[in-house]
Formats: C-alpha cells, structure tokens, sequence
C-alpha cells in the first residue's frame, strides 16, 4: 500500500479491496466478486445495511462490531464518496497497528 503522507484516491480503495480479496479462500473469493458485479446493486445495497445493522448491535451474540466496516465497504461500491474515507481509515489502522507492533517488540 501507498504512505499515508500521498494523496488518497478512491481508485486505492479499489486496489485494496482488488488485493484483499485475493487472499480469501476460494468460495468467499467468489461470493465476493459476485456481490461486487454492476448488476448486484440491490443485493449489495441491502447486504450493506443488514451488516451495517449487525454492527450497531454488536452487544447481541454472533453480531459484533466488525460488520460495520464491511457493510461500509460493501456500500462504498455505490457510493464513491465513501471511498476514500474508507482509505484513510485503512491507512490509520495499518500505520496505528505498525506503530503499536514495533513498541511491543523494542519492549522485549
């Protein structure tokens, strides 16, 4: 991925979606660039928002948190706008996670 200091395009959201789901078993791969076609909007539109209400009740058991980002980034398909948010969060976390890495492994 890109450094955090270039600027984020929604094209890089879609390259890390692109090699992220390259790394999916073989029948989730699938389901993914099934959900993913042009033609699927409605499908992916109401996957998005059963997820993104998953994740709103995250204190009920099976639900959890992290079904808000993935219902994020299923709706990100269809709204352009949500991409590069998407983007800059994902930069955050890989950096933030990086960062919190090498603390733990100077501290030993």
């Amino acid at each position: 991925m890109q450094n955090t200091a270039s600027p984020v395009t929604p094209q890089d959201w879609d390259a890390r979606v692109d090699h992220l789901s390259t790394k999916l078993p073989d029948r989730l791969r699938r389901a993914v660039a099934w959900l993913r076609e042009p033609s699927r909007l409605w499908w992916r539109v109401g996957a998005a928002i059963l997820f993104i209400l998953g994740g709103i009740f995250s204190i009920l058991p099976v639900l959890g948190l992290w079904m808000l980002p993935l219902g994020l980034a299923l709706l990100a398909q269809d709204v352009p706008a949500l991409k590069v948010p998407l983007e800059k969060s994902a930069r955050w976390i890989e950096a933030t996670w990086a960062s919190l890495k090498a603390r733990w492994q100077r501290r030993g």
